[in-house]
């Protein structure tokens, strides 16, 4: 590993049923064109919107309407090379943040990373949170690269330095979300209550620890999109559990045709989860491909549940990875239907089902699916 790779993703952020206006005006010093801020936030309703504006003489701004508390990633592309480069390339300039039915103001004299907000109580909750928690995720992962970046030569190529590096940074990690279920447990009317616990539960949820906190929360944080979700992974700990019958389900592939999980009865299953988006799961399709063309004729299918909200973006990497398998998805990103069901978080994600419709696996992916296919299929 040559450096610490941190995925994020925009979780379901909302507050209250109310929705009105809001305006972000930014001033990040003397830059111009082809500078160009984007805005990618989920509102009340899980769903998710995109903005983006070309910075002139620093300036910028976006106004909409917001349903509740917003939960946003905007990213500064200083040189104009696109979205894509200003979210994912190294050193890139984005930031996490909520904010509300507000005016708000970010002031900064060369990046969005440096800048200060003002004019949103939402905004100054947040980061009062984040102190108690010991920062966000963003900033354990800067600690880690610049802990790496320090190193030498010889200690980056060393395996028991980086080993140590990973503990450490795993160890923060842990910290992190012992401290979000503390802050849960102490603050059960806190809208960051609810935020903490669902980081905090993750993918694979503890349900003795995270079921009691959860019911002690608020009620009206229950009913948000952000409390159902929270709920439905709670109970698909024990309906994706191994052992357990895999949750039927059913959605329409490429062409809108309707695809269940019921039509592939009496095979093995691998059902899935991934986007055109997730680095990971596209550089695990090759061997994806290469297991399907193994095992096909002996009664093993592939069903991929795709959390892309772009069908053009969908199809395309369908395409040029070359699945052959059938392929759903409702279109509707983090809030796919399906993904919920199933307690999605990340991605790639799977579940294998065996010929009874039993999860006999999760999580499969590489050498350890490979191994496992081979145990149940000669």
């Amino acid at each position: 590993m040559k450096k610490f790779l941190m995925i994020a993703a925009l979780l379901p952020a909302v507050a209250s049923a109310q929705t009105g206006k809001f305006t972000i005006t930014g001033k990040i010093g003397n830059l111009d064109k082809p500078a160009k801020v984007y805005f990618d936030y989920m509102d009340s309703n899980g769903a998710g919107k995109e903005d983006s504006a070309v910075v002139v003489n620093g300036t910028f701004k976006f106004t909409g309407t917001l349903t509740g508390t917003g939960n946003t990633r905007m990213s500064l592309d200083h040189t104009g090379e696109g979205k894509p480069h200003s979210i994912y390339a190294p050193g890139a300039d984005v930031i996490y943040f909520y904010f509300g039915k507000e005016n708000i103001v970010i002031n900064s004299k060369d990046s969005l990373s440096n800048a200060k907000f003002t004019g949103s109580k939402v905004y100054d909750d947040f980061q009062a949170y984040n102190k108690q928690i010991g920062g966000t995720i963003m900033d354990l992962t800067k600690a880690a690269n610049n802990a790496y970046s320090k190193a030498t030569p010889e200690q980056q190529k060393d395996s028991i330095f980086m080993a140590g590096l990973n503990a450490s940074f795993k160890k923060s990690i842990d910290a992190r979300s012992e401290k979000q279920y503390l802050f849960a447990k102490s603050n059960p009317k806190s809208y960051f209550a609810l935020v903490g616990l669902s980081e905090a539960a993750g993918s694979k949820v503890d349900v003795k620890k995270i079921q009691p906190v959860f019911a002690a929360l608020d009620p009206k944080l229950k009913q948000l999109d952000m409390g159902k979700e929270l709920q439905q992974r709670i109970e698909a700990a024990g309906l994706t559990s191994i052992g357990s019958t895999a949750p039927s389900f059913t959605q329409n592939d490429v062409n809108g045709k309707p695809i269940s999980l019921a039509d592939f009865k009496g095979k093995v299953v691998l059902v899935e989860f991934w986007a055109s988006w997730c680095v990971p799961c596209r550089a695990e399709n090759p061997n994806l491909v290469e297991q399907y063309k193994k095992y096909k004729d002996k009664g093993f299918e592939i069903l991929s549940v795709s959390l892309d909200n772009n069908k053009a973006a969908w199809l395309a990497a369908i395409e040029k990875d070359g699945l052959p398998w059938a392929q759903v998805s409702d279109l509707k990103g983090w809030n796919n239907a399906v993904g919920r069901l199933y307690g999605v978080r990340a991605v790639p994600q799977s579940f294998l089902v065996d010929r009874d419709g039993k999860v006999i696996g999760n999580t499969l992916r590489g050498e350890t699916l490979n191994q496992k296919l081979a145990e149940l299929m000669n």
